[in-house]
């Protein structure tokens, strides 16, 4: 049976944080000498490498394992602690979770805001095609992706899907497709995008044409402000159904084509060995998630 002691656990965890040994001895309070040693008797546990030796220190894929297991670790102690200790006061329990722009800024928040009197919370906004890595490497506890198989030593809840819309101004729509968002339009009409991982306006333009369109791009990487480009008429983007729905029912927003939509399917994927403090977390996630399709 593989032999895996928390402290050496602990002491690969210290040096992605910190990253490198000397400062994970000092957060650690050990010589660097005996970080060393830590981490041989662990790859020697391991059977592999757990680091890549580069500068910072970077993780093998069973480094990102050892890591996961020492983050559980913590949840888990804290747990044990306040059960066999409820009287003592212990600090609120920290999670890091990966959430993706357009979540938090339409309906992540409500779910986080009733559990952030009980536990501590550090966000990591990235795409939710992309989030699932940092959970992989350990970072987080949990993040919300577009991937529904379970990652390694995860769990996996579908929260529902975003549905997007291709919306403009109604002036920009005037200007740029009088005869409606034909491809020929859409090739020359300014459209924003987040950044360059951002694939949905391109996932709507390939599905108006087989050819690829390339129109003028403008790059603006944070979600409210990414809203109000396309209301200040710099261009048309792609908008959360929840977030634009009563602007084109007033008619302050125009869908470019009424009919057309992207939809992108979101999933809640946690430490399979968890705590409590992360399934409450999940829980008001999900709670939070319900007005999605």
């Amino acid at each position: 049976m593989m032999d895996i002691s928390p402290e050496q656990a602990r002491t690969l965890a210290a040096i992605v944080t910190h990253g490198s040994f000397d400062a994970a001895a000092v957060h650690l309070s050990v010589t660097p000498s005996a970080i060393s040693q830590r981490i041989r008797a662990l790859e020697a546990a391991v059977g592999r490498p757990v680091l890549t030796r580069a500068r910072p220190a970077g993780l093998t894929e069973s480094g990102q394992a050892v890591v996961r297991f020492a983050r559980q670790l913590e949840l888990l102690s804290a747990d044990l602690a306040e059960e066999l200790q409820p009287e003592e006061p212990h600090g609120r329990t920290r999670l890091t979770l990966v959430i993706n722009s357009d979540s938090l800024h339409t309906w992540a928040l409500a779910g986080l805001a009733a559990v952030a009197g009980r536990v501590q919370l550090e966000i990591l906004r990235e795409d939710q095609d992309y989030s699932l890595e940092l959970q992989r490497s350990g970072a987080a506890a949990a993040a919300i992706t577009t991937t529904a198989e379970a990652a390694p030593g995860c769990t996996s809840r579908r929260l529902g899907v975003m549905r997007y819309l291709p919306v403009c101004t109604p002036g920009f729509a005037a200007r740029w497709f009088p005869g409606g968002a034909t491809a020929d339009a859409l090739a020359a009409a300014p459209v924003i995008v987040f950044d360059r991982e951002d694939d949905l306006q391109d996932r709507y333009l390939r599905s108006v044409s087989r050819t690829a369109l390339k129109p003028p791009r403008h790059y603006i990487p944070a979600a409210h402000e990414f809203g109000e480009a396309i209301r200040w008429g710099m261009g048309w983007g792609l908008l959360p159904e929840i977030e634009v729905s009563e602007e084109l029912q007033r008619g302050t927003m125009a869908a470019l084509d009424p009919a057309a939509h992207v939809d992108v399917p979101l999933h809640w994927q946690q430490w399979r060995h968890g705590s409590a403090a992360l399934e409450e977390v999940a829980a008001a996630i999900q709670a939070a998630a319900r007005p999605l399709r």
